[in-house]
Parts: structure tokens; C-alpha cells; sequence
């Protein structure tokens, strides 16, 4: 895999790393991956990946982290706009189902690591637990957007939390199926499509 470096004649950086590990714990899991596979997937040596972090588990809940953060950046300005509700809904299930395709495997580890932390497995649990309450913030800003759809009566009425919960299932289910290797423009933007299509047809009113 040729990965363009973070500073040019620098050797890789940390994006590079994260980039890196974010591919071999999609491809091993957590518990497989070691540090020299992840210097392996960089293409470099063990030594410059510890100058940025002193663990495994540092990298990985950086990896879930760096997702966690791109999505709510995307997600948060559409949820918060000032057009009906149903239309934004829209506009956030396509934006994160194609996410889940051109963001892969940060999306993929972060899908991870909310499991990790149910089941009581992987890196430090507290520092799981603050990602799974970045993980609520972010249903809520869908549960949010639902509930106004009811208040506007567009959407089904029904508890927006529950709503969300199979919404977002779905859409991070993409992470499991899609082969990124697969990928093009027009199947990432075809898909997306189809997906807001059918979230916001079963949730608005009239549509079943």
C-alpha cells in the first residue's frame, strides 16, 4: 500500500500511523495486532512508531478517537440546520454511510471498539467508556433531528432514541460488508443514496 507521507522527507508522521493502524486492526482485530504489524502496514520501523506512542492500546484509542471526531464534524453542522427535518435527516444518514465507505477502517476500528466495551474487553475501560458517551452525542444529534420531525409532522411518532438505534445499526453495518478494495466514486455515492432513501422512508409519516 503507497501511503502519501504527513511531512515530505520526514518520514511518517502520526496521521500516518493512525492511517496504518486503522488498517491492521480492521484486517487482525485488537488483540492480534501487534506494534510490528502495524510498522509493517507504515513500511517503517517499530522505533517510529513508539517516537509517537508508547503502547498499542495508545494507537488504538487514537484510531477510535480520530473516527469518533470525524463523524460528529460532519454530522453536527447538518443536524443543527435551519431547513425541515426530514431533509436533514436525509442529508446526515448519506454523509454517514459514506463515511462508513471512505473512511473504512477508522469507521470500521471505531464499530469495535463500542462492542470492546460492552463485552468488558480491550484497552482501558475508562478510556472506552469516554468513547462510547461521544458515541451517545452523537445518537442524540439524530435523535434530536427525529424528534423534530415529529413536531413538524413529518416523521412517525415514535420514542426518537429507540428510532435512532436501528438507524445507526445499519449504517455502521456498512463497515462489515463493504470492501473498500471495491471501491469507486460512483458505488460509494449509489449506496449512500440508497441508504437515506430507505431510513427516511421508514421514518416518515405516510411512507410504510
Amino acid at each position: 500500500m503507497t501511503r502519501e507521507l504527513s511531512r515530505s522527507g520526514a518520514g511518517p508522521g502520526r496521521q500516518d500511523i493512525l492511517e496504518a493502524a486503522a488498517v491492521a486492526f480492521t484486517r487482525n482485530g485488537y488483540d492480534a495486532t501487534t506494534i510490528d504489524d502495524i510498522a509493517d502496514e507504515l513500511r517503517a520501523t517499530k522505533g517510529r512508531v513508539y517516537h509517537y506512542y508508547r503502547s498499542k492500546a495508545d494507537i488504538f484509542l487514537d484510531v477510535v478517537h480520530t473516527g469518533m471526531r470525524d463523524l460528529l464534524a460532519e454530522i453536527r453542522p447538518l443536524a443543527e440546520g435551519d431547513d425541515d427535518a426530514v431533509g436533514r435527516l436525509a442529508r446526515m444518514v448519506r454523509t454517514h454511510a459514506a463515511m462508513m465507505m471512505t473512511r473504512h477502517a477508522f469507521q470500521r476500528v471505531a464499530v469495535q471498539a463500542v462492542e470492546m466495551r460492552r463485552l468488558g474487553q480491550g484497552p482501558r475501560y475508562e478510556s472506552l467508556h469516554e468513547i462510547v458517551a461521544m458515541r451517545d452525542e452523537y445518537e442524540q444529534l439524530f435523535a434530536d433531528v427525529v424528534a423534530q420531525g415529529q413536531r413538524e409532522g413529518s416523521v412517525r411518532g415514535t420514542d426518537p432514541r429507540l428510532a435512532t438505534k436501528p438507524v445507526l445499526g445499519a449504517l455502521n453495518w456498512i463497515t462489515v460488508w463493504y470492501d473498500p478494495d471495491r471501491a469507486d466514486d460512483g458505488r460509494v455515492d449509489r449506496i449512500a443514496d440508497e441508504y437515506a432513501e430507505f431510513v427516511v422512508g421508514g421514518l416518515r409519516k405516510g411512507d410504510r
